[in-house]
């Protein structure tokens, strides 16, 4: 006689078991998973910061100073002037050939005035993956939230930019921009003896309006000081263009889209503040680049007076402790 053995089914209460013991599983691994790839984004960050400050120091070696912050918020750059302080483009423009994109940095060179102005305001939308930290966004065009924004001087009419995650040291002063100043006019405005360029005499950085330090004017030493690093961007704006701080394209010239100082502490995305610090979307640190060229993360609870003397060139301050990651 052959016997039919039956397989005995699972009771529901059995599979309510196993459906919870993986749930937990997944529940105790998931932040490990997430921590990971959190670790590997910071180190892109830290990456991008490394091929930025090899770019502004390669300018340094080329010309002897660092680059210029450019003109003011409404001026992009000149693709027919060096990266120096009649350049009206801002460090991210200066940069371009050093990160081998000549091909941007080329754009309306030697063309007519309106051939020239359609090219740069192709430009303005031509985002680069080095530019943004990938914990915090995309590298892709964005819309222009502000209508001021959409027209340029030394460009045509634009609707959408490419936007920087990373700003150069200003110094440790209270403000990185001027405040509702355009720049000049007009490129021959600017270029004349007798214009009447803001005072930024309290600028105690490296890069900011018209800037043009040389290695030996930071005394504090380069491994000490400041050159570019993440700033810190309200969380709810990253897409949308309507932080303050985040309103212009990364070509633009000295704003605070594009240079930050540290009079204030550096804070996190998910904190509201001022849109002139450093910061970041990683937990706990932010990435810089020293004048070195070496890249650090800092911790968001750094001593003040050690940040802002770290962002100071010549304060002549000197601290026992390393700023602590």
């Amino acid at each position: 006689m052959i016997r039919i053995r039956r397989r005995r089914a699972m009771t529901l209460i059995e599979l309510l078991v196993a459906i919870s013991i993986v749930a937990m599983l997944m529940s105790l691994l998931l932040p490990a998973v997430q921590q990971a790839r959190e670790a590997g984004r910071r180190m892109q960050c830290q990456n991008n910061l490394k091929q930025q400050s090899l770019a502004l120091l390669n300018i340094e070696a080329a010309s002897g100073a660092l680059p210029t912050a450019g003109w003011g918020a409404r001026w992009i750059g000149d693709p027919d002037r060096a990266a120096g302080a009649a350049q009206p483009g801002g460090w991210i423009y200066c940069a371009l050939p050093y990160l081998e994109r000549s091909d941007l940095r080329g754009l309306g060179q030697g063309l007519p005035l309106a051939q020239r102005r359609n090219a740069l305001a192709q430009l303005v939308a031509m985002p680069m993956n080095v530019f943004n930290c990938p914990s915090r966004r995309r590298a892709q065009a964005y819309p222009i939230a502000y209508a001021y924004a959409t027209q340029p001087f030394d460009s045509a009419e634009v609707t959408a930019a490419a936007r920087s995650d990373y700003a150069a040291n200003a110094g440790d002063q209270t403000r990185c921009e001027v405040p509702s100043w355009p720049g000049p006019l007009s490129l021959s405005e600017g270029d004349e003896s007798s214009f009447p360029w803001p005072d930024v005499s309290d600028h105690t950085g490296v890069c900011y309006l018209r800037s043009h330090v040389q290695p030996a004017e930071i005394r504090d030493g380069l491994s000490r000081t400041y050159l570019v690093g993440e700033k810190y961007l309200d969380a709810a704006s990253y897409e949308s263009g309507e932080s303050h701080g985040d309103d212009w394209s990364m070509y633009t010239g000295y704003q605070d889209d594009i240079c930050r100082c540290a009079f204030h502490p550096p804070v996190s995305d998910s904190w509201p503040a001022d849109t002139c610090r450093f910061g970041s979307a990683h937990p706990n640190v932010w990435n810089v680049a020293f004048c070195d060229g070496h890249v650090r993360a800092l911790n968001f609870e750094i001593d003040l007076k050690l940040h802002r003397s770290l962002a100071n060139r010549a304060d002549g301050q000197a601290f026992d402790e390393s700023p602590a990651e």
